[in-house]
């Protein structure tokens, strides 16, 4: 069933996007959608998703798909291909769980995703004694040097948050700015904002 969920996904973000374009509040934000190796792997994924595009008329530079890095290396020259038409529509891509799985620089090169996103259990452990905020910083650097954006997860104190937005990670969720809310919650914080 997951392929069928995650069509519906898509399905729905497009028509979210479609929505949020239409209102100057919401006009600018992108929607991520989590993609499951599963469906991403189906051989006709990327003709699905440009089907779900062509008829919701979502703007496709509004859209980032969220891939593991443990998909994004299983099969590269596969991956990379489907990966080059995505750029191609302007849908941006993140890298999920970055550092979680054994991560290959020159995978990472070639890739060229768009967000390298900062696994919690390194979040959760910046304030803390041990290795995590020279590991966090240094995936920061990695990144920034590779011109890719940083996503921090996980982020549940305002020392974290200082330490990630000191280091020049400037994009974050967690629990610090709210629990998981119902999209109709989430509207009303948007327009509050």
């Amino acid at each position: 069933m997951i392929i069928e969920i995650g069509r519906w996904v898509l399905q729905t973000a497009c028509q979210r996007l479609v929505l949020w374009g239409k209102d100057e509040k919401t006009c600018d934000l992108t929607l991520t959608v989590n993609i499951s190796a599963k469906h991403f792997l189906q051989p006709d994924f990327v003709n699905e998703l440009i089907d779900i595009l062509n008829a919701s008329q979502a703007d496709p530079t509004r859209l980032k798909l969220e891939l593991s890095e443990k998909l994004v290396l299983a099969d590269t020259n596969f991956m990379m291909e489907k990966i080059h038409v995505l750029r191609k529509l302007g849908i941006r891509l993140s890298m999920d769980n970055f550092g979680t799985v054994y991560s290959s620089l020159s995978y990472l090169k070639q890739l060229s995703s768009d967000q390298l996103k900062i696994h919690q259990e390194f979040v959760q452990g910046i304030t803390l004694e041990g290795n995590d905020a020279q590991l966090v910083e240094t995936i920061i650097s990695l990144a920034k040097s590779l011109d890719m954006d940083v996503f921090a997860e996980g982020v549940e104190t305002e020392a974290q948050r200082d330490f990630l937005k000191k280091h020049d990670c400037k994009t974050y969720q967690g629990y610090l700015f709210s629990k998981p809310v119902t999209i109709d919650e989430f509207e009303v914080l948007v327009r509050r904002l």
